[in-house]
Protein backbone atom coordinates (compact mmCIF):
# COMPACT_ATOMS: atom_id res chain seq x y z
CA UNK A 1 0.00 0.00 0.00
CA UNK A 2 1.46 3.37 -1.06
CA UNK A 3 -0.22 6.92 0.80
CA UNK A 4 0.71 10.15 -1.48
CA UNK A 5 1.63 13.41 0.57
CA UNK A 6 0.26 16.08 -1.69
CA UNK A 7 -0.68 19.87 -1.86
CA UNK A 8 0.56 23.08 -2.67
CA UNK A 9 4.46 24.03 -2.64
CA UNK A 10 5.27 25.49 0.42
CA UNK A 11 2.96 24.39 2.69
CA UNK A 12 5.07 21.45 4.66
CA UNK A 13 4.68 18.46 3.03
CA UNK A 14 8.33 17.56 3.06
CA UNK A 15 8.56 18.30 6.67
CA UNK A 16 5.53 15.91 7.04
CA UNK A 17 6.89 13.43 4.75
CA UNK A 18 10.40 13.49 7.24
CA UNK A 19 8.91 13.72 10.39
CA UNK A 20 6.85 10.41 9.40
CA UNK A 21 9.23 8.66 7.71
CA UNK A 22 12.79 10.27 9.11
CA UNK A 23 14.04 9.64 5.49
CA UNK A 24 15.97 12.91 4.56
CA UNK A 25 13.59 15.11 1.94
CA UNK A 26 14.94 18.86 0.99
CA UNK A 27 12.87 21.38 2.68
CA UNK A 28 12.67 25.10 2.23
CA UNK A 29 10.33 28.31 1.98
CA UNK A 30 10.19 28.47 -1.56
CA UNK A 31 7.76 26.98 -4.11
CA UNK A 32 8.60 23.67 -5.56
CA UNK A 33 11.78 22.66 -3.45
CA UNK A 34 10.47 19.32 -4.02
CA UNK A 35 11.28 18.29 -8.13
CA UNK A 36 11.74 14.19 -7.92
CA UNK A 37 9.15 12.41 -5.69
CA UNK A 38 10.85 11.60 -2.06
CA UNK A 39 10.31 7.98 -0.93
CA UNK A 40 9.81 6.52 2.53
CA UNK A 41 8.27 3.99 4.59
CA UNK A 42 6.07 5.51 7.69
CA UNK A 43 3.94 3.08 10.19
CA UNK A 44 0.62 2.71 11.11
CA UNK A 45 0.19 2.22 14.82
CA UNK A 46 -2.42 -0.33 16.46
CA UNK A 47 -2.22 -2.22 19.95
CA UNK A 48 -0.59 -5.25 19.51
CA UNK A 49 -2.50 -8.82 20.45
CA UNK A 50 0.29 -9.57 22.91
CA UNK A 51 -1.27 -6.49 25.19
CA UNK A 52 -4.57 -8.36 25.51
CA UNK A 53 -2.99 -11.97 25.67
CA UNK A 54 0.50 -11.79 27.46
CA UNK A 55 2.56 -12.98 24.64
CA UNK A 56 6.13 -11.63 23.58
CA UNK A 57 6.10 -11.24 19.48
CA UNK A 58 9.21 -11.61 17.34
CA UNK A 59 8.77 -9.81 14.98
CA UNK A 60 10.10 -9.83 11.85
CA UNK A 61 8.34 -7.64 9.32
CA UNK A 62 7.44 -5.10 11.53
CA UNK A 63 8.22 -3.40 14.86
CA UNK A 64 7.02 -3.72 18.32
CA UNK A 65 7.69 -1.00 21.04
CA UNK A 66 5.53 -0.76 24.55
CA UNK A 67 2.24 -3.09 23.55
CA UNK A 68 1.69 -1.24 19.80
CA UNK A 69 2.21 -2.49 16.39
CA UNK A 70 4.19 -0.34 13.92
CA UNK A 71 3.08 -1.91 10.80
CA UNK A 72 4.66 -0.65 8.03
CA UNK A 73 2.86 1.70 5.14
CA UNK A 74 5.22 3.07 1.82
CA UNK A 75 4.69 7.06 1.59
CA UNK A 76 5.66 9.22 -1.38
CA UNK A 77 5.78 12.86 -1.45
CA UNK A 78 5.72 14.29 -4.81
CA UNK A 79 6.32 18.08 -6.62
CA UNK A 80 3.74 20.82 -5.12
CA UNK A 81 0.20 21.03 -7.20
CA UNK A 82 -0.95 24.20 -8.17
CA UNK A 83 -3.95 24.80 -10.16
CA UNK A 84 -3.92 23.85 -13.50
CA UNK A 85 -1.21 20.96 -12.73
CA UNK A 86 -3.69 18.60 -15.14
CA UNK A 87 -3.09 21.20 -17.75
CA UNK A 88 1.01 20.95 -17.05
CA UNK A 89 1.19 23.97 -15.25
CA UNK A 90 3.74 23.50 -12.16
CA UNK A 91 5.16 20.45 -12.33
CA UNK A 92 1.69 19.10 -12.47
CA UNK A 93 2.18 15.99 -15.32
CA UNK A 94 5.14 14.71 -12.90
CA UNK A 95 3.41 14.93 -9.87
CA UNK A 96 0.19 13.63 -11.20
CA UNK A 97 2.11 10.72 -12.41
CA UNK A 98 4.15 9.94 -9.47
CA UNK A 99 0.16 9.50 -7.73
CA UNK A 100 -0.21 7.12 -10.17
CA UNK A 101 -0.76 4.27 -7.76
CA UNK A 102 -1.33 5.86 -4.09
CA UNK A 103 -4.49 4.34 -2.22
CA UNK A 104 -4.56 7.15 -0.99
CA UNK A 105 -3.68 10.95 -0.22
CA UNK A 106 -2.51 12.70 2.88
CA UNK A 107 -3.61 16.72 1.67
CA UNK A 108 -1.54 19.13 3.74
CA UNK A 109 -3.58 22.21 3.52
CA UNK A 110 -1.33 25.50 5.59
CA UNK A 111 -3.41 26.52 8.32
CA UNK A 112 -2.35 29.95 8.67
CA UNK A 113 -3.42 30.93 6.02
CA UNK A 114 0.17 32.48 4.83
CA UNK A 115 0.62 30.53 1.62
CA UNK A 116 -1.57 31.62 -1.48
CA UNK A 117 -2.59 29.10 -4.33
CA UNK A 118 0.60 29.20 -5.96
CA UNK A 119 2.42 28.33 -2.82
CA UNK A 120 3.72 31.61 -2.21
CA UNK A 121 4.06 33.58 1.27
CA UNK A 122 1.53 36.17 1.85
CA UNK A 123 -0.34 37.86 5.11
CA UNK A 124 -3.57 36.46 4.76
CA UNK A 125 -5.38 33.39 2.22
CA UNK A 126 -8.35 31.79 3.01
CA UNK A 127 -7.15 27.77 3.34
CA UNK A 128 -10.65 26.34 3.26
CA UNK A 129 -10.09 27.52 -0.71
CA UNK A 130 -7.29 24.67 -1.12
CA UNK A 131 -9.74 22.14 -0.07
CA UNK A 132 -11.76 21.91 -3.41
CA UNK A 133 -9.02 22.49 -5.86
CA UNK A 134 -6.78 19.36 -5.03
CA UNK A 135 -10.00 16.90 -6.20
CA UNK A 136 -10.42 18.75 -9.60
CA UNK A 137 -7.43 18.66 -10.45
CA UNK A 138 -7.45 14.48 -9.63
CA UNK A 139 -10.87 14.80 -11.51
CA UNK A 140 -9.46 16.52 -15.19
CA UNK A 141 -6.67 14.29 -14.80
CA UNK A 142 -8.66 10.99 -14.48
CA UNK A 143 -11.24 12.72 -16.53
CA UNK A 144 -8.37 13.32 -19.76
CA UNK A 145 -7.49 10.00 -19.51
CA UNK A 146 -10.71 8.29 -19.91
CA UNK A 147 -12.07 10.89 -22.54
CA UNK A 148 -9.73 10.46 -24.79
CA UNK A 149 -11.24 8.22 -27.36
CA UNK A 150 -14.33 7.92 -25.13
CA UNK A 151 -16.41 7.96 -28.78
CA UNK A 152 -14.44 5.53 -30.34
CA UNK A 153 -14.08 3.45 -27.58
CA UNK A 154 -18.13 3.61 -26.28
CA UNK A 155 -18.97 2.26 -30.25
CA UNK A 156 -16.57 -0.76 -29.11
CA UNK A 157 -18.08 -1.90 -25.80
CA UNK A 158 -21.48 -1.24 -27.72
CA UNK A 159 -20.71 -3.51 -30.86
CA UNK A 160 -18.58 -6.34 -29.85
CA UNK A 161 -20.96 -6.78 -26.22
CA UNK A 162 -18.05 -5.94 -23.90
CA UNK A 163 -18.73 -5.63 -20.24
CA UNK A 164 -18.11 -2.37 -20.12
CA UNK A 165 -16.82 -2.07 -15.85
CA UNK A 166 -14.27 -4.56 -17.14
CA UNK A 167 -13.31 -2.01 -20.12
CA UNK A 168 -12.91 0.97 -18.13
CA UNK A 169 -10.86 -0.72 -15.50
CA UNK A 170 -8.45 -1.69 -18.32
CA UNK A 171 -8.37 1.83 -19.06
CA UNK A 172 -7.45 3.16 -16.10
CA UNK A 173 -5.32 0.67 -14.59
CA UNK A 174 -2.37 2.25 -14.93
CA UNK A 175 -3.45 4.68 -12.12
CA UNK A 176 -4.51 1.55 -9.98
CA UNK A 177 -8.29 1.22 -10.42
CA UNK A 178 -9.82 -2.11 -10.52
CA UNK A 179 -13.25 -3.32 -11.83
CA UNK A 180 -14.73 -3.07 -8.40
CA UNK A 181 -14.14 0.42 -7.81
CA UNK A 182 -15.33 0.70 -11.61
CA UNK A 183 -18.68 -0.72 -10.77
CA UNK A 184 -19.23 0.92 -7.72
CA UNK A 185 -19.23 4.32 -8.93
CA UNK A 186 -21.60 3.16 -11.73
CA UNK A 187 -23.74 2.29 -8.60
CA UNK A 188 -23.13 5.56 -6.79
CA UNK A 189 -23.92 7.59 -9.97
CA UNK A 190 -26.67 5.07 -11.60
CA UNK A 191 -25.29 5.36 -14.69
CA UNK A 192 -26.34 2.71 -17.76
CA UNK A 193 -23.81 0.21 -19.17
CA UNK A 194 -24.33 1.62 -22.56
CA UNK A 195 -21.21 3.87 -22.61
CA UNK A 196 -22.51 5.88 -26.18
CA UNK A 197 -25.68 7.27 -24.00
CA UNK A 198 -23.16 8.79 -21.42
CA UNK A 199 -22.54 12.88 -22.07
CA UNK A 200 -19.67 14.17 -21.04
CA UNK A 201 -21.38 15.48 -17.24
CA UNK A 202 -21.96 11.58 -16.65
CA UNK A 203 -18.40 11.18 -17.63
CA UNK A 204 -17.45 13.49 -15.35
CA UNK A 205 -19.88 12.64 -12.58
CA UNK A 206 -18.86 8.96 -12.63
CA UNK A 207 -14.89 10.03 -12.57
CA UNK A 208 -15.90 11.84 -9.45
CA UNK A 209 -17.30 9.35 -7.64
CA UNK A 210 -14.53 6.93 -8.76
CA UNK A 211 -11.47 9.59 -7.82
CA UNK A 212 -13.22 9.23 -4.06
CA UNK A 213 -13.13 5.21 -4.00
CA UNK A 214 -9.61 5.26 -5.47
CA UNK A 215 -8.25 7.96 -4.36
CA UNK A 216 -9.83 9.12 -1.24
CA UNK A 217 -8.67 12.37 0.50
CA UNK A 218 -7.72 13.14 4.33
CA UNK A 219 -6.68 16.72 5.11
CA UNK A 220 -3.66 17.56 7.69
CA UNK A 221 -4.33 21.13 8.45
CA UNK A 222 -0.43 21.96 8.79
CA UNK A 223 1.05 24.44 11.20
CA UNK A 224 -1.84 24.92 13.34
CA UNK A 225 0.69 25.77 16.02
CA UNK A 226 0.03 29.20 13.90
CA UNK A 227 -3.66 29.44 13.42
CA UNK A 228 -5.72 30.50 15.73
CA UNK A 229 -8.57 28.53 16.86
CA UNK A 230 -11.10 29.78 15.17
CA UNK A 231 -9.06 28.88 11.75
CA UNK A 232 -8.95 25.23 13.10
CA UNK A 233 -12.61 25.01 14.00
CA UNK A 234 -13.41 26.94 10.49
CA UNK A 235 -11.53 23.79 8.60
CA UNK A 236 -12.86 21.05 11.01
CA UNK A 237 -16.52 22.53 10.07
CA UNK A 238 -16.01 23.47 6.12
CA UNK A 239 -14.15 19.81 6.27
CA UNK A 240 -16.95 18.12 7.35
CA UNK A 241 -19.56 19.71 4.81
CA UNK A 242 -16.79 18.10 2.08
CA UNK A 243 -16.92 14.82 3.44
CA UNK A 244 -13.25 15.10 4.93
CA UNK A 245 -11.32 14.03 8.04
CA UNK A 246 -9.24 17.53 8.82
CA UNK A 247 -6.68 16.72 11.64
CA UNK A 248 -4.62 19.88 13.59
CA UNK A 249 -0.69 19.45 12.39
CA UNK A 250 2.52 20.26 13.04
CA UNK A 251 4.75 18.23 10.96
CA UNK A 252 7.31 20.87 12.13
CA UNK A 253 7.01 19.84 16.12
CA UNK A 254 6.73 15.97 14.76
CA UNK A 255 10.11 16.37 13.00
CA UNK A 256 11.65 17.87 16.04
CA UNK A 257 10.40 15.52 18.36
CA UNK A 258 11.27 12.56 16.40
CA UNK A 259 14.87 13.30 16.07
CA UNK A 260 15.51 14.47 19.35
CA UNK A 261 14.04 10.76 20.28
CA UNK A 262 16.51 8.90 17.72
CA UNK A 263 19.22 10.88 19.26
CA UNK A 264 18.25 9.86 22.81
CA UNK A 265 17.75 13.11 24.11
CA UNK A 266 14.12 11.92 24.88
CA UNK A 267 11.52 9.16 24.82
CA UNK A 268 8.86 9.93 22.70
CA UNK A 269 6.24 7.69 21.02
CA UNK A 270 4.92 9.32 17.30
CA UNK A 271 1.26 9.88 18.91
CA UNK A 272 1.67 10.40 22.30
CA UNK A 273 0.89 13.87 23.53
CA UNK A 274 4.22 14.05 26.41
CA UNK A 275 7.83 12.96 26.20
CA UNK A 276 10.41 12.61 28.63
CA UNK A 277 13.16 14.06 28.75
CA UNK A 278 16.76 11.62 29.38
CA UNK A 279 19.82 13.95 28.63
CA UNK A 280 20.53 17.04 29.89
CA UNK A 281 19.71 19.69 27.47
CA UNK A 282 20.85 23.13 26.27
CA UNK A 283 18.86 26.25 26.30
CA UNK A 284 18.38 26.42 23.00
CA UNK A 285 16.84 22.66 23.28
CA UNK A 286 15.00 23.02 26.38
CA UNK A 287 13.05 26.18 25.09
CA UNK A 288 12.37 24.39 21.72
CA UNK A 289 10.62 21.57 23.54
CA UNK A 290 8.87 23.43 25.96
CA UNK A 291 7.27 25.78 23.12
CA UNK A 292 6.61 22.29 21.00
CA UNK A 293 4.67 21.02 24.72
CA UNK A 294 3.16 24.37 24.97
CA UNK A 295 2.19 25.41 21.61
CA UNK A 296 1.20 21.54 20.49
CA UNK A 297 1.18 18.99 22.71
CA UNK A 298 -0.95 21.01 25.37
CA UNK A 299 -3.05 22.61 22.81
CA UNK A 300 -4.12 20.04 20.24
CA UNK A 301 -3.41 16.24 22.73
CA UNK A 302 -0.26 15.41 19.63
CA UNK A 303 1.07 16.72 16.83
CA UNK A 304 -1.52 15.10 14.61
CA UNK A 305 0.79 13.34 12.07
CA UNK A 306 0.39 9.78 13.24
CA UNK A 307 -3.28 10.36 13.60
CA UNK A 308 -3.13 11.20 10.09
CA UNK A 309 -1.54 8.06 9.37
CA UNK A 310 -3.38 6.10 11.42
CA UNK A 311 -6.92 7.72 10.24
CA UNK A 312 -5.70 7.43 6.34
CA UNK A 313 -4.98 3.64 7.26
CA UNK A 314 -7.96 2.20 9.38
CA UNK A 315 -10.69 4.92 8.39
CA UNK A 316 -10.21 6.02 4.92
CA UNK A 317 -8.79 3.11 3.89
CA UNK A 318 -10.93 0.52 6.56
CA UNK A 319 -7.99 -1.54 6.89
CA UNK A 320 -7.74 -3.65 10.11
CA UNK A 321 -4.34 -5.88 10.94
CA UNK A 322 -4.58 -9.63 10.86
CA UNK A 323 -1.93 -11.90 12.05
CA UNK A 324 -1.52 -15.34 10.02
CA UNK A 325 0.34 -18.21 12.19
CA UNK A 326 0.98 -21.94 11.94
CA UNK A 327 0.54 -22.98 15.37
CA UNK A 328 -3.23 -21.14 16.89
CA UNK A 329 -2.24 -22.46 20.14
CA UNK A 330 1.53 -21.05 20.69
CA UNK A 331 0.55 -18.32 17.82
CA UNK A 332 3.71 -19.15 16.05
CA UNK A 333 5.10 -19.50 12.72
CA UNK A 334 6.91 -21.96 11.04
CA UNK A 335 10.16 -21.49 13.22
CA UNK A 336 8.67 -20.86 16.15
CA UNK A 337 8.24 -16.99 15.60
CA UNK A 338 5.74 -15.32 17.87
CA UNK A 339 2.99 -13.18 15.51
CA UNK A 340 5.82 -12.43 13.27
CA UNK A 341 3.77 -11.07 10.59
CA UNK A 342 0.66 -8.92 10.14
CA UNK A 343 -0.89 -7.82 6.67
CA UNK A 344 -3.86 -4.80 6.40
CA UNK A 345 -6.98 -6.29 5.23
CA UNK A 346 -10.04 -4.78 3.70
CA UNK A 347 -12.97 -4.53 6.48
CA UNK A 348 -15.32 -7.41 4.88
CA UNK A 349 -11.70 -9.29 4.13
CA UNK A 350 -12.36 -13.32 4.67
CA UNK A 351 -9.53 -16.49 5.44
CA UNK A 352 -9.49 -17.07 1.85
CA UNK A 353 -8.90 -13.42 1.10
CA UNK A 354 -5.53 -13.78 3.88
CA UNK A 355 -4.48 -17.01 2.22
CA UNK A 356 -4.28 -15.26 -0.91
CA UNK A 357 -2.40 -12.29 0.10
CA UNK A 358 0.40 -14.86 2.03
CA UNK A 359 0.64 -17.05 -0.94
CA UNK A 360 -1.52 -17.78 -4.26
CA UNK A 361 -0.91 -21.23 -4.13
CA UNK A 362 -2.38 -21.19 -0.14
CA UNK A 363 -5.54 -19.39 -1.72
CA UNK A 364 -5.88 -21.69 -4.37
CA UNK A 365 -5.92 -24.69 -1.86
CA UNK A 366 -7.83 -23.35 1.17
CA UNK A 367 -9.74 -25.80 3.31
CA UNK A 368 -10.59 -24.02 6.38
CA UNK A 369 -9.35 -21.29 9.58
CA UNK A 370 -9.13 -21.49 13.07
CA UNK A 371 -9.47 -18.02 14.78
CA UNK A 372 -6.24 -18.58 17.29
CA UNK A 373 -8.16 -16.51 20.31
CA UNK A 374 -11.25 -18.20 20.51
CA UNK A 375 -10.26 -21.81 18.71
CA UNK A 376 -13.01 -22.40 16.61
CA UNK A 377 -13.09 -23.28 13.40
CA UNK A 378 -14.31 -20.74 10.63
CA UNK A 379 -15.05 -20.70 6.98
CA UNK A 380 -14.04 -18.93 3.95
CA UNK A 381 -17.01 -17.02 4.06
CA UNK A 382 -16.68 -15.81 7.84
CA UNK A 383 -15.45 -11.66 8.00
CA UNK A 384 -12.60 -10.78 9.54
CA UNK A 385 -12.07 -8.67 12.82
CA UNK A 386 -9.73 -6.02 13.71
CA UNK A 387 -6.13 -7.56 15.34
CA UNK A 388 -7.52 -11.47 14.55
CA UNK A 389 -4.83 -14.13 14.53
CA UNK A 390 -5.57 -16.77 12.30
CA UNK A 391 -4.33 -20.28 10.91
CA UNK A 392 -5.41 -21.05 7.64
CA UNK A 393 -5.88 -24.78 7.04
CA UNK A 394 -4.99 -26.02 3.06
CA UNK A 395 -4.63 -29.33 1.29
CA UNK A 396 -1.18 -30.82 0.34
CA UNK A 397 -0.38 -29.82 -3.62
Amino acid sequence: MEIGVVGKPNVGKSTFFSAATLAEAQIANYPFTTIDANVGVSYAIAEHPCKELGCTPNPQNYEYKNGVALIPIKMIDVAGLVPGAHEGRGLGNKFLDDLRMASALIHIIDASGKTDEEGRPVDTYDPVNDMDFLEKEIDYWIYGILHKNWHKFAKRIKMQNLKLSKAIAEQLTGIGVSEDDVLEAMHKTDLRDDPTKWSEEDIMHFVSELRKINKPIIIAANKADRASDEQIERLIEEGKKRGYIVIPTSAAAELTLRKAAKAGFIDYTPGNGDFEILKPLNEKQRKGLELIKERVLDRFGSTGVQEVINKATFELLQLIPVYPVEDEHKLTDQFGNVLPHVFLMRKGSTPRDLAFKVHTDLGKTFLYAVNAKTHRRVGEDHELEFNDIIKIVATAK
